[in-house]
């Protein structure tokens, strides 16, 4: 039976990730330090061929992908856009002290969400049902070798939802540019909704997996 591999990559380097500011829709651009980065790492890595690339709809990812998979056309996924932080956005951990929901929200309180915002239980459903019908879909058309870019808390929704080893989403924070290889199997994928997270992702030249 056929596995299917997946490449879950976290958008190049930002200006606001640096400066530590809670950035969901809002459409900002790669760095000129993020696209120096991933050309770097692209020089020095492996990042392996694939045959379909899906990205979120916003800049930086989309960006990401024509840097990374410029032979590939990105295929646009609306529901790996990332959290929509409502009031929180464009804010840093510093500003948003004077909201007393942020504390509860920050510490995963369940039902708790930025005003305007996305909950997390809100977030998770639907990056989740997002993925659960590419999933389908790749099994469907038979592609076995695929890219998702995307942001650093879809990557972690998905992993902590359906990943083995079973780890918190906190255990799958991920680098910029940077990410995991998972490796489903329809019938594990089918049973148990599960797959193996087979690898950090991009490889060492010396650590190519089979």
């Amino acid at each position: 039976m056929k596995s299917y591999t997946i490449h879950f990559i976290r958008n190049a380097l930002t200006d606001e990730n640096l400066e530590g500011r809670y950035i969901g829709h809002t459409n900002v651009e790669i760095s000129d330090d993020g696209k120096k980065q991933l050309a770097a790492m692209k020089e020095e890595l492996i990042f392996p061929p694939v045959e379909a690339v899906f990205t979120s709809p916003l800049k930086r990812c989309t960006q990401t992908a024509e840097i990374l998979y410029p032979e590939n056309k990105a295929i646009v996924i609306d529901g790996f856009i990332e959290y929509n932080f409502g009031e929180f956005e464009n804010k840093t951990a510093e500003q948003l002290e004077k909201y007393e929901e942020f504390p509860r929200w920050l510490a995963g309180e369940r039902g708790v969400k930025p005003p305007y915002g996305e909950s997390n239980e809100e977030f998770a459903k639907r990056v989740c049902e997002t993925f659960e019908k590419v999933a389908e879909g790749l099994m469907k058309t038979g592609t076995t070798n695929t890219a998702i870019i995307t942001h650093g808390g879809v990557i972690m929704t998905i992993l902590a939802a359906y990943g083995i080893p079973e780890y918190p989403m906190h255990e799958w924070i991920t680098p910029n540019g940077c990410g995991f290889t998972v490796k489903l199997n329809p019938s594990l994928w089918s049973r148990a909704k599960k797959f193996e997270v087979f690898s950090e992702f991009p490889y060492e030249r010396e650590e190519l997996p089979d």
